[in-house]
């Protein structure tokens, strides 16, 4: 097949189908404005002027079409520029294609026109002449051309009033590999050109770049979560996205003059698609789960091996260039191996984000054969390139796929919940459980401790009194006066171990109004007056009701001691607190006695007194002359160890 002809060879499903797909989105996007109002004439046919030459000719400002050397043929666009043969030397020459246009059918209408041509493909450059005048020339550099994909969209008058011109003259100049191509073009009204190329422009490049560009904040987002988490597939996506708007880089920037250099352009282009496609299969592998080590290491190996001898500065090729067709059946070759094993493991392991995923890929790598096939001029070279859509697809697959993995989290989270809730509920109802066990034992043991700490108390106390009273009565020592003190005493004990067990709440107050209470009839009755110079003192918070019977005994046994072994008329009772103690003072206008003498002779209440007080870390000081008698008892504010 000649290459003048390859343009019009269309495979009639795929290219018909996809034609009419875009056509009614097109429709759909932009409305019935698509069909706006004015005369637009699509030009089909051109003359065609050939030139080969060992370099291009400068590019002059105006151009007379019949000086040109040559003759003029008919051409259909769109039109495959065919390589030049190699000479004797075995060099080909470059190429300068002319096309002449005659706009007859837009002379003698009004109003401004535009010239609109869909798409011209050189290494090279092109110049467009209205009736022998430049209007306009490439800036691009010859490699950026071949890959970018510009449409091209002129005024035609010079003015709003002034004529369109009679003549178009397209100069085509191109390397002599790869072939050159140039569509058809269209020219009239100027609203509905412009319109037109906005809407082909926003649907074949503004709609992809904002995908891509989405896709690309997805992958810097992800990148955030890798550093924080450290998961392999959120550097996984983000691997996939930066190379993949690096491989798009052509189709998202205008025909300006690169910012790097025509090497550098092809080097990243063409590795960010190999790194791309291998990134995609270890994330594969990560969906599904089977992991294919040997495969991974050879490819691994071949991409690395790829990017080095490919290099600018290092490259063993004199021509990236030269190289790219090769390059591109080893990405196509690599391609259908990852697509063929990633449907198959993923649809093996029932992983729905994996097969996704593998599908995702497989249509990527159909509409890259697509656009292969399109720059092999094997399909027509007006249609739309699909390769810049593969961004919205990968973009749409990769958000499902992290709406299904942070909906996943958040079941996992709420099943976990719901879990540590069930468990809660049953330790919430064993831990009450144990502490009604533990209450009801802790109830039991100081009933007993209790039990225990009476016992003790009315053995030691009421017990030896009534013991002591008994033997003797039997003796008959005692009259009917002294066995009826004795009783008393006993009934006085037995109501301050029953005064013991009230609730104090560590207010020793309290407990001394409490023995107020109960001895001051008696006092009364022995005639001596109770001086009650109580002021109030910081609480004990270690007054229980065994410490409690502790301090009434020993308060009890200095009331005791002043009724039977002094004559005083008057007894004070004083409170004060310092040091960090609280101090207790009973004091009486008695004659007094000696203390050693008491000691010595065997008496058992001031021996009981300081046994008491040493009990609960009181000290216990009294004082005795002829003036009277002080107890003081100092209580410490706090438990002591020990």
């Amino acid at each position: 097949m000649k290459p003048g002809t390859r343009a019009f060879w269309r495979p009639e499903v795929p290219d018909s189908m996809l034609r009419r797909l875009l056509l009614c989105a097109w429709l759909l996007a932009c409305g019935p404005a698509a069909w706006a109002a004015g005369t637009v004439v699509h030009y089909t046919q051109a003359e065609m002027l050939r030139e080969e030459a060992a370099s291009f000719k400068p590019l002059a400002a105006t151009v007379d079409d019949g000086a040109l050397p040559g003759s003029w043929t008919q051409v259909a666009l769109p039109r495959v520029i065919e390589t030049p043969a190699a000479s004797d030397t075995g060099k080909r020459p470059v190429v300068t294609t002319w096309l002449r246009i005659r706009l007859d059918a837009l002379q003698g209408g009004k109003g401004p026109t535009h010239f609109y041509l869909i798409r011209w493909l050189a290494a090279g450059q092109i110049a467009v002449y209205a009736d022998g005048r430049l209007r306009y020339r490439s800036t691009g550099s010859p490699v950026w051309n071949l890959f970018n994909h510009p449409a091209l969209l002129l005024p035609l008058n010079l003015t709003a009033d002034s004529p369109p011109p009679r003549t178009l003259l397209i100069r085509l100049d191109s390397l002599p590999s790869p072939e050159a191509g140039i569509s058809s073009f269209y020219a009239g009204d100027s609203d509905s050109l412009v319109e037109m190329a906005a809407k082909r422009d926003w649907l074949a490049y503004q709609l992809p770049f904002m995908c891509s560009a989405a896709f690309l904040a997805v992958g810097l987002f992800s990148l955030a979560v890798w550093v924080v988490r450290r998961q392999p597939a959120s550097l996984y996506l983000f691997a996939i996205a930066v190379l993949g708007a690096t491989r798009r880089w052509h189709f998202q920037l205008g025909p300006e003059k690169l910012i790097v250099s025509d090497a550098w352009f092809i080097w990243l282009t063409l590795n960010a698609l190999m790194w791309q496609s291998l990134i995609t299969h270890y994330f594969l592998q990560f969906l599904h789960g089977r992991a294919m080590p040997r495969l991974s290491r050879v490819m691994l190996g071949m991409a690395v091996v790829f990017s080095v001898v490919t290099l600018p500065f290092a490259s063993v090729f004199p021509s990236l260039l030269a190289l790219r067709p090769y390059a591109h059946l080893l990405l196509i070759s690599m391609a259908t191996v990852i697509v063929v094993v990633g449907l198959w493991h993923s649809w093996r392991s029932r992983s729905t984000d994996a097969r996704m995923l593998s599908t995702a890929f497989f249509l990527n790598y159909v509409f890259g054969v697509y656009d292969w096939a399109r720059l092999k001029y094997v399909l027509d070279l007006e249609s739309y390139y699909l390769t810049p859509y593969a961004a919205m697809l990968m973009f749409g697959v990769f958000m499902v796929i992290m709406f299904r993995q942070y909906v996943g989290a958040l079941a996992t989270v709420e099943q976990l919940n719901t879990g540590l809730e069930e468990s809660l509920k049953n330790r919430e109802t064993e831990l009450a459980a144990s502490y009604e066990r533990l209450r009801e034992v802790e109830q039991r043991e100081v009933l007993s401790q209790e039990r225990q700490r009476l016992t003790q108390d009315m053995h030691d106390g009421l017990g030896s009194s009534l013991v002591s009273a008994l033997r003797v009565v039997e003796a008959g020592r005692l009259g009917e006066a002294e066995v009826a003190e004795v009783l008393k005493g006993c009934i006085d004990d037995l109501k301050l171990t029953i005064d013991s067990m009230e609730p104090v709440e560590a207010d020793l107050l309290l407990l001394l109004a409490t023995l107020r209470f109960r001895l001051g009839p008696r006092l009364a009755g022995a005639g001596i007056s109770l001086r009650w110079e109580v002021s109030d003192v910081p609480p004990l918070d270690w007054l229980n009701p065994r410490n409690a019977l502790h301090i009434l005994r020993i308060l009890q046994e200095a009331f005791t001691n002043t009724l039977k072994h002094t004559r005083a008329t008057q007894i004070r009772v004083m409170t004060g607190a310092e040091d960090g103690y609280v101090s207790v003072i009973i004091a009486d206008n008695g004659g007094g006695f000696s203390i050693d003498e008491a000691l010595a002779g065997g008496g058992r209440g001031l021996a009981n007194q300081q046994r008491r007080a040493q009990a609960i870390g009181a000290e216990l000081l009294l004082h005795s002359s002829a003036a009277g008698t002080t107890l003081t008892l100092r209580l410490p504010q706090k438990r002591l160890q020990g």
